[in-house]
């Protein structure tokens, strides 16, 4: 196991933007009337939110950072490191982080780039900015931006990507601070042979955009796409989460020695009901214990661990210190785990972004 042990951060604040526009799977109609309750039973998502063409994660990510700094009363000017972490940037290039850096108002002394990872990518984030603080002087500040625009990247024709995605962003306000000895136990795992499970083929430059690129195919029934549209096998997604995700999750429980008893969150990616009622059984936790957005949200991709916080855990997380499991399975593919004692949080914000 890819294992890492850090300590010295204080999470100060999470927050999470999404669309104000709802899209109920009950409507969708790439899925047969008679099919559709099936289709929300099994995999646990009545409804959605859809961005608008003229959003970008970045957007959501902005309007998540502009309102968590001012309620926790940070100036943009001391901010001294910004990840972003995304599969749907701005642009190919420059990073979408230095852009959000200049929107926020921050200083040039600021760090900022972007990670292309998915929904692995908030718990790498964590790990990242983590990392970086070690060697920063005591208060220095962070912000972590997570978040993806999935619908802009899937078919409106392919029944098996439009049902589930959702758009979403977030912030995370992290400060180094000495006094906090709480580690935080990272787990951290990649296999790039499965790539193809979840991917875009063309529009990189490996197969660069062509004059065949937006030529849709019929796939099957209710199933046509692009070669720039987002590919999702789901059986093979299954397999591979089945043979990977459990088991890195168990083993860093016991590697920590955590009581799984005494968690109080776990937060997985929300993939879909199947996957992750597979995970939590797998490793031992009750339904209790394991938050859920799925019915409301679906899968943000990158943004599903922060959403589920933001919507499910307001309240708690602001009142006391809390023992959460946090962990991602996904693009790439590359899986991620994070277990810690998280002190109480100033605010956790649920926002709704207006377009």
């Amino acid at each position: 196991m890819n294992w890492a042990q850090l300590r010295h951060v204080r999470i100060e604040g999470i927050a999470a933007s999404v669309p104000a526009q709802i899209a109920y799977n009950k409507d969708c109609e790439l899925i047969p009337e008679k099919e559709r309750d099936l289709y929300i039973r099994s995999t646990g998502i009545a409804s959605r939110r859809v961005a608008s063409p003229n959003t970008c994660t970045s957007d959501l990510c902005v309007h998540a950072a502009q309102n968590l700094m001012d309620k926790l009363g940070w100036a943009a000017t001391d901010i001294r490191i910004i990840v972003f972490v995304t599969q749907t940037p701005d642009h190919i290039t420059p990073a979408t982080a230095a852009i959000m850096q200049h929107r926020l108002g921050c200083t040039t002394d600021c760090a900022a780039f972007d990670i292309n990872l998915g929904c692995s990518g908030y718990v790498y984030g964590l790990w990242t900015i983590t990392s970086l603080l070690q060697g920063m002087p005591d208060g220095t500040k962070a912000l972590l931006l997570a978040g993806d625009i999935s619908t802009a990247c899937i078919s409106p024709e392919d029944r098996s990507t439009v049902p589930l995605f959702s758009d979403a962003g977030s912030a995370t306000a992290i400060v180094k601070d000495a006094s906090v000895d709480n580690p935080l136990h990272f787990a951290l795992n990649t296999n790039g042979q499965a790539k193809e499970v979840i991917w875009i083929p063309e529009g990189g430059y490996r197969n660069p955009f062509n004059q065949d690129s937006l030529n849709m195919t019929v796939l099957g029934q209710g199933i046509a796409r692009r070669p720039v549209d987002l590919i999702l096998n789901g059986i093979d997604v299954y397999q591979h989460a089945a043979q990977h995700w459990p088991q890195q999750v168990t083993d860093l429980v016991h590697q920590t020695q955590t009581d799984l008893g005494k968690i109080d969150h776990a937060v997985f990616h929300q993939a879909n009901r199947v996957i992750n009622e597979m995970v939590r059984k797998r490793v031992g936790l009750t339904e209790s214990q394991t938050e859920s957005s799925l019915n409301d949200l679906g899968n943000s991709g990158t943004a599903s661990i922060p959403v589920t916080i933001a919507y499910n855990l307001r309240k708690s997380l602001c009142e006391k210190e809390n023992l959460l499991l946090l962990s991602g399975f996904g693009v790439g593919l590359s899986w991620a785990t994070v277990i810690s004692n998280f002190s109480a949080m100033k605010h956790v914000l649920w926002l709704e972004f207006a377009e």
